[in-house]
């Protein structure tokens, strides 16, 4: 009992435990819900614009919702929150156990866009009127300061709903959704450690761990698991719930770190998804498409195009994104809408890389140093390894065909031999 009472008294072992805490709770789950998929057949199978080319459980959502649940109720349970947080807690669960099973029904059903549109509003419009977490304030924006509370509350709507739908669409390749996550938690974490708003600090922790849970299993090629809508949806409401939660905060509260330009910083933060979302969503409707028609035009398939693997890929991404961050803070001298105009041109520059950025060699050789040892190993009738077996990446889409159209003639020859 004393030992609880230590950890519950202060906030720093709160947050150790908060991350490890989930993180235990997340990577003893997600076995049993790996299990469940095969035994259910709850699976994703690849389609031509799969970044994979197994069938693979797409339960991992679920796992990180649990686990983040759990390690918070017990925080609840047992901390000294303040009335206004437990609401808030309890809110934000029973808003994101609605968008979950939405997700969930799509990755076992698949729903129409318009239905999952309608449950982010619902969900979103719940946190919104139940807690009076809003944006209030552009902090000068285009000139724009305050903001009336109608017009303040359908602007709060929409950015959920935006970093909804943008974290939901880079959910495309191993590590990058969980990777965003983890960066965008570590840092409203310790922002709001920092500022002693523990409520807060503990909602960022605990994701950090469930997402590390998750991503262990996500970036493994023998118990590799998805995050799927279900995950995905949930993720980028508690994500929009922080940027927004931060915003408020930030403004309206006597902090000690205060940040001069917070919405800049929190645009820089969710800069990859929404970048990612608006760049696809443009050249879709400019070809006469849907936006959301599924493609492999997204940043990472680029990525993948010029030969990085999916880990390396994510890490790219992932590290791209705090370089925009870091860039926004620097600029924090300068006029807010001087920093929103370099802040977005920095980011347009770093996230358009591989568009611009030639590995043309890079790729030639990976792809014709892996073409040449399958093409070897089938000539010599020799084994391979799981390792150069492994098509997780799907990143040598032509080569992997190659290697299947001599794999047959091979055995073709061998029966006609024999």
């Amino acid at each position: 009992m004393n030992f609880l009472t230590t950890i519950f008294s202060n906030e720093y072992l709160l947050a150790i435990f908060a991350v490890v805490g989930t993180y235990v709770f997340s990577i003893r789950l997600f076995p049993v819900l790996i299990y469940l998929s095969h035994k259910k057949n709850l699976m994703d199978e690849p389609v031509e614009r799969s970044s994979h080319t197994q069938k693979t459980p797409t339960l991992g959502g679920v796992g990180i919702f649990i686990s983040f649940s759990l390690v918070l109720i017990l925080f609840g349970i047992f901390s000294d929150f303040i009335r206004e947080d437990l609401i808030r807690l309890l809110t934000v669960i029973g808003a994101s156990i609605l968008l979950l099973f939405l997700g969930l029904k799509d990755d076992l059903l698949v729903i129409s866009p318009r239905k999952k549109f309608i449950g982010q509003l619902v969900a979103s419009l719940l946190v919104i009127l139940a807690t009076d977490v809003r944006i209030i304030s552009m902090e000068g924006i285009l000139g724009v300061y305050t903001l009336p509370y109608i017009l303040s509350v359908i602007f709060t709507l929409f950015v959920f709903v935006l970093i909804i739908n943008a974290y939901n669409l880079i959910d495309g390749i191993d590590g990058l959704a969980g990777g965003i996550a983890v960066m965008v938690c570590g840092f409203f974490g310790v922002y709001f450690m920092l500022n002693n708003y523990v409520f807060m600090s503990l909602v960022s922790f605990a994701l950090i761990g469930a997402q590390c849970g998750f991503l262990e299993h996500n970036l493994s090629k023998k118990q590799k698991l998805f995050m799927g809508d279900s995950g995905s949806l949930f993720t980028g409401f508690l994500l929009a719930y922080l940027v927004v939660v931060f915003l408020n905060f930030n403004l309206t509260t006597g902090t000690e770190f205060r940040l001069d330009n917070a919405p800049i910083l929190a645009l820089a933060i969710v800069s990859y998804p929404l970048f990612d979302t608006l760049r696809v969503f443009s050249v879709r409707m400019y070809q006469g498409k849907s936006p959301f028609d599924a493609d492999r035009n997204h940043i990472h398939h680029r990525w993948l195009s010029k030969g990085l693997p999916h880990r390396a890929a994510s890490f790219v991404i992932v590290l791209t994104s705090i370089l925009v961050i870091v860039f926004a803070v620097m600029l924090k001298s300068f006029n807010m809408n001087v920093q929103l105009v370099v802040c977005v041109a920095l980011g347009v520059g770093c996230y358009l890389s591989p568009f611009i950025i030639s590995y043309q060699r890079f790729t030639k050789n990976s792809m014709s140093q892996k073409k040449g040892q399958r093409i070897l190993a089938v000539s010599s009738n020799e084994e391979h390894t799981d390792q150069e077996d492994n098509w997780s990446d799907a990143t040598f889409d032509e080569e992997k065909k190659l290697y299947e159209e001599i794999k047959q003639r091979k055995m073709k020859e061998g029966k006609t031999a024999r």
